[in-house]
């Protein structure tokens, strides 16, 4: 965190709390909405194969949203164990600065730019539809 100003990590860690709060949030709010409304609803709307199907599918769509939440808060987490261990900000790979304009668009940024490109094109998997 050596290249961070005491200000710029003020500013991140605000950021990351807020972002946290409004997931946290998010996850309540869909999981309390998953209760009420899409179990009881769904279960009545089934008349046939295809009304199971599509019940099906909506509740995965709402389990995948609070999936991704999830992850998130968990990436959150751990940008702010890397600010407490002062090394955020740091490229997990090479070990270079992220740059702060990366950090403050995505606060959660564990690589630099260059490693971030070089991980995706190594781990991406051409689209292959299965529909």
């Amino acid at each position: 965190m050596i290249h961070l100003t005491t200000q710029q990590v003020g500013e991140l860690t605000k950021q990351l709390t807020e972002r946290a709060r409004v997931l946290a949030a998010q996850v309540r709010e869909e999981l309390t909405a998953s209760d009420k409304q899409h179990y009881r609803d769904l279960a009545g709307a089934v008349t046939d194969a295809a009304d199971e199907v599509l019940a099906s599918a909506l509740v995965d769509v709402d389990t995948e949203i609070i999936d991704r939440h999830i992850i998130e808060l968990r990436d959150i987490e751990a940008a702010r164990e890397r600010m407490s261990k002062k090394i955020y900000g740091i490229c997990i790979d090479c070990g270079d600065e992220v740059a702060y304009g990366r950090l403050v668009a995505h606060p959660t940024a564990k690589r630099c730019v260059s490693c971030q490109r070089q991980r995706e094109r190594t781990y991406a998997h051409p689209g292959s539809p299965k529909l």
